[in-house]
């Protein structure tokens, strides 16, 4: 099984593992290392891009899937594939995952807002790096819905909030009565703990991704455009302002 440094530390960018398993002959199938801080994507948030280094050759990862093992990382067609055993040094793709995790925290803040001051749930979302879409049940909005949503975020930004990933007893992580922000969905099944993302003060929910430490590291959101999808649903497009 593999551990989670994304989990236990989504700064860090270089580390030294072993590989697990692989299939040389198979690279599709992935590779699985014992210390691994590549996300494998899920909850909207992308897969991690990066490199292996092992014996002198350097294996590109384009791709991070999911699996019991732990995440499977998937190399660029034609990459040779370090064999099982071997010593590797693992670095991720900086740029791409600082983003990703400012784009993520970003819709957190969002998803927080919009729920404290219109109760809505999500309904969906996606994210790039540096951009993401959010979707709520959201049936009417006032009029400046765009601009005052916008100055609403950026001024949760502005105020520096910690954001804090804590691993909950089931039981414990039940009892948030916000745990999961999304329409219809379903708690964690049978996971024994749960992770959460507190975003102090303002948000506290169910999830699985990477993120900065404070509101103020996302930087100003902007909003880009909001649109109707159906009657009952309100899109709501943003992204980084350049710095």
């Amino acid at each position: 099984m593999t551990e989670r440094l994304d989990w236990s530390d989504p700064t860090l960018r270089e580390w030294d593992c072993t590989v697990l398993w692989s299939d040389p002959a198979d690279p599709e199938a992935g590779i699985v290392l014992d210390r691994s801080a590549f996300y494998p994507g899920g909850g909207g948030q992308p897969p991690d891009h990066g490199v292996l280094l092992w014996q002198g050759v350097r294996t590109r990862v384009v791709d991070a899937r999911k699996s019991d093992d732990g995440p499977r990382l998937i190399p660029a067609p034609g990459e040779p594939v370090p064999p099982v055993g071997a010593t590797v040094r693992g670095a991720i793709d900086d740029e791409r995952r600082t983003t990703l995790m400012r784009t993520h925290s970003g819709l957190h803040i969002l998803c927080g807002t919009v729920f404290r001051d219109f109760g809505a749930l999500v309904t969906g979302g996606n994210m790039q790096p540096g951009e993401a879409r959010m979707d709520f049940n959201l049936p009417e909005v006032p009029a400046g819905f765009k601009q005052s949503l916008e100055e609403a975020v950026n001024a949760e930004i502005s105020a520096d909030r910690k954001i804090v990933a804590r691993v909950l007893p089931r039981e414990e992580a039940l009892r948030i009565p916000t745990l999961v922000r999304t329409q219809d969905a379903l708690p964690p099944l049978h996971e024994p703990e749960i992770r959460v993302i507190d975003i102090v003060g303002l948000d506290v929910q169910a999830d699985g991704g990477t993120h900065v430490a404070s509101t103020a590291q996302v930087g100003r959101v902007e909003v880009v455009k909001v649109e109707s999808k159906g009657r009952q649903n309100r899109r709501v497009r943003i992204r980084l302002a350049p710095a």
